[in-house]
């Protein structure tokens, strides 16, 4: 039986939940609504990365170049000498700024392009991108999902990348996250938030993860100066407690369908 190889998320008991880390070459869908952890989770996996001697880069959509590495400081991680080492590239898809590793537009085939020239700039050898978000690329477009989230599978696991592909989720419109993602993708890690007793808890839920006897087990999570996410253990809400309303969840199932429709099967 061939041994999977498996990189660290950089979060240790994140790791046990899928038998020691993301297998290589897989696309992975990291979803959730906005505040629930998924950048800091993205900031993790890719300082894991550089600790373990893999190239990196990170293509920021929805803050800027600055913002992610101030972000990774406040948890103790330090890019600004990642990038000087060249280790690391971060490319910016939001300020639209002259300089080489940013995009002027949000077009899928400038993604693809800047990535390839990134990775040949850092050189050859196992490879960490993260994408925050991809879903960036058709929010005004949503019916292409499907096609541009195969693209980026189809063409960038061949330069021996291990990705994980951020996607926005909003239950009051159903409409950002990207119907079709989470079909190609190789995983799926979807982060969740509630508010209970007028405190705002996250958790987090491995959906599906391809070749990995994963945990089913919703877990609480929590975000700490210094130490970056910390898993605090299994959700003690039964899942009946936690659901979205009926109405929301026909209004999502709608929306879904309705959008499936419309997507290409290419």
């Amino acid at each position: 039986m061939q041994v999977v190889e498996r990189l660290s998320t950089g979060i240790p008991d994140f790791d046990k939940l899928i038998d020691g880390g993301i297998p290589r070459n897989f696309l992975v869908a990291v979803t959730g609504e906005p505040g629930t952890g998924k950048t800091i989770f993205s900031i993790q996996f890719t300082a894991q990365g550089i600790k373990d001697g893999d190239l990196c880069i990170y293509v920021t959509t929805e803050e800027s170049r600055d913002s992610i590495i101030k972000q990774a400081e406040q948890f103790g991680i330090d890019f600004s000498s990642a990038v000087k080492a060249k280790k690391l590239l971060l490319i910016d898809a939001l300020m639209g700024l002259e300089d080489p590793w940013s995009l002027r537009s949000l077009e899928i085939e400038e993604l693809l392009n800047k990535v390839i020239e990134a990775k040949k700039a850092l050189g050859y050898g196992r490879s960490r991108l993260v994408i925050d978000s991809l879903s960036a690329f058709w929010l005004d477009k949503p019916a292409m999902a499907r096609r541009y989230s195969y693209l980026v599978k189809k063409v960038l696991t061949k330069w021996d990348f291990t990705i994980l592909a951020v996607s926005q989720y909003a239950i009051t419109t159903s409409d950002a996250f990207g119907f079709g993602l989470e079909h190609i993708a190789d995983g799926i890690i979807r982060f969740r938030r509630f508010i209970r007793g007028g405190v705002l808890r996250r958790y987090i839920l491995i959906e599906k993860m391809r070749q990995t006897p994963h945990s089913l087990v919703m877990h609480e999570i929590t975000a700490l100066d210094g130490k970056g996410l910390v898993i605090l253990g299994p959700a003690k809400e039964r899942m009946e407690d936690i659901v979205l309303p009926t109405t929301v969840t026909k209004k999502v199932l709608k929306a879904k369908n309705e959008k499936e429709m419309e997507i290409s099967p290419e």
